[in-house]
């Protein structure tokens, strides 16, 4: 296995967007530098075999990071992400590049950008490049047998997570300064928890999927992974069409928080364990209110999800012809699990459907009696890669690493995931989970827990 020295790559001149643009703002640095940093990355830590990367947008980035500078040197106004470089997981639509979405087979490049895409080159935003991701999304353990799964940078030998590993790897490598994923069962949160970020899975209807390869019309969500909570709620406004307001990170002194009882503390692994401990010591001695509960509504989840559940169904539906015309070309482990949908018939996805709108009801009555709910985002710490050798072994920890993250999927919660793992453990993430359009409380929240955890450091 090739791998590179962490000590290879360089690092953006500041870790967040806010210090970023400031030093863009005064001069200290220009967007064509930041590029050129992220390119360097790119050049010394994408492994061909282990891609970080699928496709790479040099020339047009070239050209966003010039006019960047020519209008922050003319002092012109500028969009809220002018100059940043923005990594796209490969199922966004950029006008004459493949969406191919993780696949061996599809070729046929874009008319027009995603609506996402055109949000973000408005705000000023250069786009780096296509990043690999899990085949059609349908995994959260990151693999990809046709561009390869990149290394996990805090944990070299184990998983980055899927399905956007490539976004959050490159966030982490400083190939980018912020990704944009998708999130179906936690495709954004699991990722960024084993690289050590922050990532935003927003109420669903927050921002516009136009353009986006999808995998399960009911449960795809769009997000940012980016290094703070900060940095989230800066891309998550550009994504969702709205002005960008300060944010205040929110006092957690009085705030009550439910950890759950059932379901989401199963099986977590010792290292994950103490983690979230530690995490809610903190956050208590910040005066929060934590109360450890069972949540009726998470026992019924997995009724949802029998056969495949609501994913399987819609994927199939959107995949039914291309399986028929490519499947040997499919990663097998997609497609068995794309093909389990055919068994679902049309009275099973109508109750299926209506068993999850009392459930999202449920939960949304239930969660009102909290500022939010609290978990690891998920149980175990990255798993080697040899622990995935055996398809027995990959479904096994596959519906494991997505169990916690999903129940937002499901019920149509935000929800945001924050690095709790101290320096030389195994990387973890602690969960946020709050009620459907509740997002900037939520983003606030999450940065008042991101100030309690980080001073303790």
């Amino acid at each position: 296995m090739t791998q590179f020295k962490a000590e290879d790559l360089k690092p953006l001149p500041a870790g967040t967007l806010a210090d970023l643009l400031d030093g863009l703002a005064t001069g200290q640095w220009q967007a064509a530098d930041l590029l050129k940093t992220c390119q360097h990355n790119m050049d010394t830590g994408d492994d061909r075999a282990r891609q970080v990367y699928t496709a790479r947008f040099d020339r047009t980035a070239t050209a966003e990071a010039r006019a960047a500078d020519n209008l922050y040197e003319a002092r012109v106004p500028v969009g809220e992400l002018a100059g940043i470089p923005v990594a796209l997981k490969a199922l966004f639509d950029v006008a004459g590049q493949v969406t191919h979405a993780g696949s061996q087979w599809w070729d046929t490049p874009a008319e027009h950008d995603a609506l996402i895409v055109s949000r973000l080159r408005r705000a000023g935003a250069v786009i780096t490049g296509h990043t690999n991701m899990t085949e059609f999304a349908y995994s959260g353990l990151g693999l990809n047998p046709h561009y390869g799964t990149p290394d996990n940078p805090l944990a070299p030998g184990r998983i980055p997570g899927g399905s956007s590993s490539g976004a959050a790897v490159a966030v982490a490598c400083d190939m980018a300064a912020a990704a944009i994923g998708t999130d179906t069962g936690g495709s954004i949160r699991i990722p960024s928890a084993f690289c050590g970020l922050v990532g935003f899975k927003p109420s669903q209807q927050r921002i516009p999927r136009r353009g986006t390869f999808p995998l399960s019309d009911s449960l795809d969500s769009v997000g940012p992974i980016a290094r703070s909570v900060d940095c989230c709620a800066r891309v998550d406004a550009v994504l969702a069409g709205l002005e960008w307001q300060p944010l205040r990170p929110r006092p957690l002194d009085g705030l009550r928080f439910a950890v759950p009882a059932n379901y989401m503390l199963d099986d977590v692994s010792r290292e994950v364990a103490d983690a979230f401990t530690r995490s809610l010591k903190l956050l208590r001695d910040a005066g929060a209110r934590i109360e450890e509960v069972a949540v009726p509504v998470l026992d019924t989840l997995p009724e949802l999800l029998e056969g495949g559940g609501l994913t399987a169904a819609e994927s199939y539906h959107i995949h039914r012809e291309w399986l028929r015309c490519h499947g040997d070309r499919y990663d097998p482990r997609v497609r068995s699990r794309m093909e389990r949908g055919a068994q679902l018939g049309a009275a099973d996805y109508i109750e299926l459907l209506r068993r999850r709108a009392d459930r999202k009801l449920q939960a949304d009555q239930w969660l009102a009696a909290y500022d939010g709910l609290l978990a690891p985002t998920v149980p175990i710490a990255p798993p080697r890669f040899e622990e995935l050798a055996s398809d027995d072994d990959y479904g096994r920890l596959n519906l494991l690493v997505l169990r916690n993250p999903t129940v937002a999927n499901l019920l149509d919660l935000c929800a945001i995931t924050l690095p709790n793992h101290e320096p030389g453990e195994l990387p973890s993430g602690l969960m946020l989970v709050g009620r459907n359009g509740t997002d900037a409380g939520l983003l606030a929240i999450a940065a008042g827990i991101e100030e309690a955890l980080r001073e303790a450091c």
